[in-house]
C-alpha cells in the first residue's frame, strides 16, 4: 500500500506536463490493488435496467461464469435473462443472496425455461402460462433452506450461497431463465445470478465503482464519496485524463 501510495503522489505531480505517461501507467494499476486471494474470475454485470419477458438481460456465453447483481423490487417481479446453449452443454445456474439486514429471509427461486425440457418444480400463474404457451418445459430450483455464508475477496462482501444446479441442455437454442420470489416473510430483495463456470476475465469495467452502490445506496448524488481514498484518486485521474 504504502508503495501504491508513493506511486499515487507522483503521478499528481506529474499529471499535467505528462498526462500520456500517467495513462499507461494508470492502465497497469489494477494489478498493484487486485487482491492476491482472488477465489473467482466472473465477470459481473448489473441488471439495469428491470428485466422483463419482452426485455431481457441477454448473457453472451453461458459456459462463461457469468454473475448479474439483481434485485427482485415488488410482489409480481419476475427477472428474466436469455442465452443460446448447444445442446448436451452442462450449465451451471445458481444464486447468491448479499449479507444485508434487508435480505433477511429473501430467498427467490429460479426456473430454466426452454425446449424439451420437463416441466418440474412451483411456478408463479403468469410464468406457467408462459411456458404452456411457448411448448416449453422448466427446470425449477427451490431456495436451500440453510444456505452457505461465505466472504468473497474479489468485491470484499459476504453472501449466502443458495441453490445451484448443473443442467445439460436437451436442444440447441435459446433458453431463458427465471427469477422471482415466493417467500412470506421477505419478497423483496436483492440476488446474484451466477450462470457458467468457465472463470474468464471480463464483465463491466465500472464494477467496482456500481458495487458500492449497489450493495449499499448511498445518500449522496455519488457513492464515490464511499470509496476507499486511494481508489478515489484513481477515479479522479482517470477523469482528468479522458478530459
Amino acid at each position: 500500500m504504502q508503495y501504491l501510495m508513493t506511486t499515487i503522489k507522483f503521478l499528481l505531480h506529474n499529471l499535467v506536463r505528462h498526462k500520456l505517461f500517467v495513462a499507461l501507467l494508470l492502465a497497469h494499476l489494477p494489478q498493484l490493488y487486485q487482491p492476491t486471494t482472488l477465489v473467482s474470475a466472473h465477470q459481473p454485470f448489473f441488471e439495469k435496467p428491470d428485466t422483463t419477458s419482452a426485455n431481457a438481460f441477454e448473457i453472451n456465453d453461458p459456459t462463461i461464469s457469468t454473475a448479474i447483481y439483481a434485485s427482485l423490487d415488488s410482489i409480481d417481479d419476475i427477472d428474466y435473462f436469455t442465452f443460446y446453449g448447444t445442446k448436451d452443454s452442462n450449465i451451471l445456474i445458481g444464486i447468491t443472496i448479499p449479507d444485508i439486514e434487508k435480505n433477511k429471509g429473501f430467498a427467490p427461486y429460479i426456473a430454466l425455461i426452454g425446449p424439451n425440457l420437463p416441466i418440474t418444480g412451483k411456478t408463479p400463474e403468469s410464468l406457467l402460462l408462459e411456458i404452456e404457451t411457448s411448448k416449453n418445459g422448466a427446470v425449477v430450483l427451490p431456495p436451500l433452506t440453510k444456505p452457505t455464508w461465505f466472504f468473497e475477496p474479489y468485491s470484499r462482501t459476504s453472501y449466502w450461497r443458495q441453490q445451484r444446479k448443473s443442467i445439460a441442455l436437451p436442444s440447441s437454442s435459446t433458453y431463458t431463465v427465471a427469477v422471482w420470489s415466493d417467500s412470506t416473510s421477505n419478497q423483496y430483495g436483492k440476488y446474484v445470478l451466477v450462470i457458467g463456470d468457465r472463470e474468464i476475465r471480463g464483465g463491466d469495467p465500472d464494477f467496482k465503482v456500481k458495487l458500492v452502490n449497489y450493495w449499499k445506496p448511498s445518500t449522496s448524488a455519488s457513492p464515490i464519496a464511499e470509496m476507499p481514498l486511494w481508489r478515489r484518486v484513481l477515479y479522479w485521474m482517470s477523469q482528468l485524463i479522458s478530459n
